[in-house]
């Protein structure tokens, strides 16, 4: 992509030795916090497999780390996960919740399907159920309305507006507000990074907290899903409060008793 491209002036990318390379690669995924072995094939004009093979180098030397589909720099306190770090963990355990928040669903009905990697796997087994009919999901999520687009016209799909967010592929104010506010639907599912019982369901990045509020807002139903890892964590800004929360799903290991301190405060909790 031209817009990464920052060459040394008078060196072309065929001949830049493969040290030199390197260490370009790792300013550009540190400046970044996640580059795709696609960018960086095409910033330095070589191959996928030579791409890989730098960063493979990289890591060994413990200055990047590999994660689906490109890296991120190794060091990285405080920062917000991207979503290909996300994708890599807890993965069979975000896949059976996306099949029960799955099951849950009924055709003819309206979802306000929020971005992240559980949410993606809901998408993907909405997908799965052929039984559904006439489904209308609205994303603020790039790669979910991707995922669904071979389900139309199945599934209606509706991107809300908004920036476009790198690091989750999503869309944040300006302008969610604009569709959100003129909807009414029958279930949102959202995800989050902390389900407390004190400070309810918080989310690392206040942006998308605030898309996610208007989801919730916005919904008959609210349903949050959060892997085993959530439970007992609070993270920057707030989403909802458990009394605002029909439905909370998990995964297999959730502490039993942040389980029942969760339902003594009123939330139904169900396990995939």
């Amino acid at each position: 992509m031209a817009s990464l491209r920052d060459p040394t002036p008078g060196i072309d990318d065929d001949v830049v030795p493969a040290i030199v390379r390197r260490e370009r690669m790792a300013d550009l995924i540190g400046g970044r916090g996640f580059v795709r072995v696609a960018e960086l094939s095409e910033v330095f004009g070589v191959s996928e497999v030579t791409v890989r093979s730098d960063l493979a180098a990289l890591g060994d030397d413990k200055v990047i780390r590999r994660v689906h589909g490109g890296a991120v720099p190794r060091e990285a306190p405080a920062r917000e996960a991207s979503f290909e770090e996300s994708l890599e963990a807890s993965a069979p355990d975000k896949q059976a919740i996306g099949r029960l928040a799955a099951s849950l669903v009924s055709s003819g009905q309206s979802i306000l399907l929020d971005v992240g990697t559980t949410t993606l796997a809901v998408a993907q087994a909405l997908k799965e159920r052929a039984d559904l009919e006439d489904i209308v999901v609205i994303t603020n999520g790039l790669n979910i309305a991707l995922e669904l687009e071979s389900e139309i016209p199945r599934f209606t799909v509706i991107v809300t507006g908004g920036a476009l967010r790198p690091l989750q592929h999503s869309l944040v104010q300006p302008l969610a507000r604009a569709v959100l506010d003129q909807v009414h639907a029958d279930v949102a599912i959202l995800g989050c990074n902390g389900v407390d019982v004190r400070h309810g369901i918080t989310n690392v990045n206040l942006p998308e907290a605030e898309v996610k509020q208007l989801m919730a807002a916005a919904a008959e139903t609210v349903i949050v899903v959060a892997d085993a890892s959530k439970l007992g964590r609070v993270s920057l800004g707030t989403i909802a409060s458990l009394d605002e929360v029909d439905l909370i799903l998990t995964s297999v290991g959730a502490d039993p008793t942040l389980v029942a301190d969760l339902s003594a405060a009123g939330v139904e909790v169900l396990t995939a």
